[in-house]
């Protein structure tokens, strides 16, 4: 009987040796051989990434991963490692591989990949420069902004046996002269500092990624209720998932004294949670657990971690307050499941995935009307969808995103997160009492949410306190410091720092976010006004036709309109910043 083909969503990762022939000409055994040391390396990176290899042949390599973050972290790893084994070698001796990278379906027999999706990575392999990278349009906007690499547009390309165009992106790694914007070490804050790494999913089936997602999330939602720890925020915790790095490392990066690493799997109706919480500095186990639960105790499961983490955490903490706030859980499992799935797509920062993001928080209030976290994440959705990408209306936006969040509130008022979202929106049309009213809500309920740092950042900032903005913008870094949204973090810092006549300073935060997103608009226009101020007029001049180029619509709305999160005098002042910059009204 024939085996039975399953047909999949993955990203395939195609590569082989440049001037293979030619190689193998000059020195058959010694070809042989450095493939083999580099096949070595290739296998151990792929293995690291969570990738599976499917199939090779000769020099040629075929594999799959379950994202495409994890897929394109390969390729740089790779092309990465091959050019350090390269360096003792003579040019002519070099084996430099060309790698290809898309997304696609692919039918699955017997391991091996077939379909146009492996035919289309194959041929951006072909396209790619020895020792390049190049990757499909379907996987440059899955990545947005999340890796730290170049892209270059090469347009659509008509490639062999393939009957559309193929629209093409060249790959740039980082360059490792460029400064980085976080702190490579961060001191230990005074209390007990803990960060939830997320957790591994150890489900056959990889659509299961947004359950284990969705658990760590909760217990870093549960631990940022205690006064008396410090909890690294989800956004700068989520940066480590699929990589491998050693434990050390991530608390000084996040500047932690503990780690609470884990895993789960779900079968049918049975879960399998694993725990363990470790202390950075020694990487020594200070507790671990594990728990078979039916999916319905889920809720339970979150609670107990978060209790035993605080524990375990003693003598350190055997002073924490043990008062948990009230949460509802939804009445319908389904609900919470949708809501994390419109979370997992909501962090891909691109427009597909936002307008996912929306059905699955729509779903998730259909199911379950009575969860407000579905509410919230609706609104965010569509805010970012508007402010992003243009998907619709800023003006209507907002007021649908305040509907959304007033509900999410009237819900659940014991919901730190619901209210920072609302106190976001109630800025955006300059209810900055209303809005501070509730970001200081939120940081009673949690201490340690660094959202709500951010909404009363933006409150004081664009209320007429931007030095006291800054002060807390400060803590909503700390709390997040590798925030995959850290532009829009400087952004903030940008504001604060023009609105307080540091120009200087300004110029250096707006730069910090553009090198972070250089797509985003917003940072150029404050640059330009910056600049402007300062009389460095050619490169105010360059700043400001980048920022009405990349979104015309934008800068007519916050320029010529004035929006309404903008005091007169602070408005006046930005328009001084332009004109000096070379803007005609």
């Amino acid at each position: 009987m024939a085996e039975r083909a399953e047909r999949r969503l993955t990203t395939i990762l195609a590569a082989d040796v440049a001037e293979y022939s030619r190689l193998m000409r000059a020195d058959e055994d010694g070809t042989l051989s450095a493939l083999a040391a580099c096949r070595a390396i290739m296998d151990g990176l792929i293995a690291e990434h969570r990738g599976r290899i499917a199939n090779t042949a000769g020099d040629s390599v075929l594999a799959e991963f379950p994202s495409v973050a994890d897929g394109l972290s390969c390729a740089l790893a790779i092309q990465g490692a091959m050019a350090k084994h390269n360096e003792p070698r003579s040019p002519d001796q070099q084996m430099r591989f060309r790698i290809g990278l898309h997304l696609g379906d692919v039918m699955i027999r017997g391991g091996d990949l077939f379909g146009d999706a492996v035919n289309i990575a194959a041929r951006l392999q072909g396209i790619a420069e020895p020792g390049g990278i190049c990757v499909s349009a379907a996987v440059r906007e899955h990545i947005g902004s999340r890796l730290a690499a170049g892209f270059a547009d090469l347009g659509a390309q008509q490639v062999k046996n393939i009957s559309e165009p193929v629209h093409v992106f060249r790959v740039a790694a980082p360059e490792p002269a460029q400064p980085r914007d976080s702190p490579a070490v961060l001191p230990l804050p005074d209390k007990p500092s803990v960060a939830v790494l997320p957790f591994t999913n150890m489900s056959a089936d990889p659509q299961q990624e947004f359950f284990a997602d969705g658990v760590a999330e909760d217990v870093i939602t549960a631990l940022s209720r205690y006064p008396s720890l410090f909890v690294i925020a989800r956004n700068s915790c989520f940066t480590y998932k699929g990589r491998a790095v050693d434990v050390k490392q991530i608390g000084r990066e996040l500047g932690v004294r503990y780690l609470l690493e884990g895993s789960l799997r779900k079968s049918g109706n049975r879960i399998r949670v694993t725990a363990q919480l470790v202390e950075a500095e020694t990487g020594k186990h200070v507790w671990a657990e594990r728990y078979d639960r039916d999916v319905a105790d889920i809720f339970a499961v979150q609670d107990e971690i978060a209790d035993a983490v605080t524990i375990a955490a003693a003598p350190a903490i055997d002073q924490a307050e043990r008062q948990r706030a009230m949460r509802r859980p939804p009445e319908s499992l389904d609900a919470w499941a949708a809501y994390h799935r419109g979370l997992w797509h909501l962090s891909k920062i691109s427009s597909p995935d936002n307008a996912l993001a929306e059905d699955f928080f729509q779903r998730a209030i259909d199911l379950d009307p009575n969860f407000s976290r579905g509410y919230a994440g609706l609104a965010v959705a569509q805010h970012m969808g508007a402010r992003l990408f243009g998907a619709r209306d800023l003006t209507e936006a907002q007021k649908s995103c305040e509907r959304l969040a007033q509900r999410a509130v009237a819900l659940d008022p014991a919901d730190a997160e619901t209210r920072a979202c609302l106190a976001t929106f109630l800025v955006s049309r300059g209810d900055f009492d209303g809005a501070q009213t509730e970001a200081e809500r939120a940081l009673a309920i949690s201490p340690n949410l660094a959202r709500a740092y951010e909404a009363l950042a933006m409150t004081l900032i664009f209320g007429g306190r931007p030095k006291d903005g800054l002060a807390v913008l400060e803590r909503c870094i700390r709390l997040d410091p590798s925030c995959p949204e850290m532009w829009s973090l400087l952004n903030w810092a940008t504001v604060g720092l023009y609105f307080c006549g540091d120009y200087e300073a300004a110029i250096a935060a707006a730069r910090r976010a553009i090198r972070s997103f250089p797509e985003y608009p917003t940072p150029y226009r404050w640059l330009a006004a910056a600049l402007g101020q300062l009389g460095r007029i050619e490169e105010a001049k360059e700043a400001l036709e980048r920022a009405v180029t990349l979104a015309p619509a934008s800068f007519d709305l916050h320029v010529r309109q004035k929006v309404p999160w903008q005091r007169p005098e602070d408005y006046a002042h930005m328009l001084e910043g332009l004109r000096k910059a070379g803007w005609q009204s």
